[in-house]
């Protein structure tokens, strides 16, 4: 079974209004190129570095509500990271699936708190591991520094995914885009399935300047299939990157690297 996949590297602004018309843009774009999914960073909605508390909104609410309706009149399915109100006063750092006969969404599990950034500060983690069928094909999800997390990919593996698709507003820092496109690779081995990393761009292609440790983007959006290989990439600039899922090489890769099988912990 083959699935066509478009990864859309954008840079998402501070104004929720303008990354819809951008979504909008994108979509249209994945739809010409023949793909039934779509997947948009994390902070889709908004981009990091401001309140995030102001800007949340529920599921049902006016912002993804308009995601749904362009994933409506674009038949395909779309994966957009947004913010959602948490009980405790914080936020949920959630990615909306909508489109295609799917309607559900992912909260982040882990929460970046690392290299000088504390985003439990302002977001309260998930809890639950996702996984969505789109076009027969399984399809987990996570969220940028779930990448570190193998476990997470194995377990979306176990529940059916033979793709796992991570959005993700990656820091900047020394070796980070290498850290990026080594984990993704890493995952697609650790679990047998493909890999479909969608980064924010990096804002300086934009002309914006970084903030502290604010976690804005590097781009270099990647596809790795479950050998490791690279099947795409994007560099630091905002993009489009589409790439045909093949579901037949995860049986072929885990009847030679049965990995998952083999596993004693």
């Amino acid at each position: 079974m083959t699935l066509r996949i478009s990864l859309a590297q954008i840079t998402s602004s501070s104004d929720p209004a303008a990354n819809l018309a951008t979504v909008e843009k994108h979509v249209n774009a994945a739809v010409d190129a023949g793909s039934r999914l779509v997947v948009f960073p994390e902070a889709t909605m908004q981009r990091f570095g401001g309140p995030l508390a102001h800007v949340a909104q529920p599921l049902d609410g006016r912002w993804a509500d308009a995601v749904r309706e362009c994933a409506a009149r674009a038949g395909i399915t779309v994966v957009a990271g947004m913010f959602t109100p948490a009980d405790d006063g914080r936020v949920r750092n959630t990615l909306l699936v909508t489109g295609g006969g799917v309607d559900t969404h992912y909260d982040k599990i882990h929460l970046f708190d690392a290299f000088g950034f504390a985003e439990s500060d302002t977001v309260a983690p998930g809890g639950e591991p996702l996984v969505v069928t789109v076009e027969g094909v399984g399809i987990g999800l996570a969220a940028c520094y779930d990448i570190r997390f193998p476990g997470l990919f194995q377990t979306l593996a176990d529940r059916g995914a033979a793709l796992t698709v991570v959005a993700a507003s990656w820091g900047a820092g020394p070796g980070k885009v290498d850290q990026w496109t080594l984990l993704a690779r890493a995952r697609a081995l650790d679990s047998t399935t493909f890999v479909a990393a969608c980064d924010q761009a990096d804002p300086a292609t934009s002309g914006e300047k970084a903030h502290d440790a604010t976690p804005l983007g590097v781009g270099h959006s990647i596809v790795a299939s479950p050998t490791g290989a690279i099947l795409g990439q994007l560099d630091s600039s905002p993009g489009i990157l589409t790439v045909d899922i093949d579901t037949d090489l995860v049986t072929q890769a885990r009847a030679t690297l049965p990995v998952l099988a083999n596993r004693r912990y």
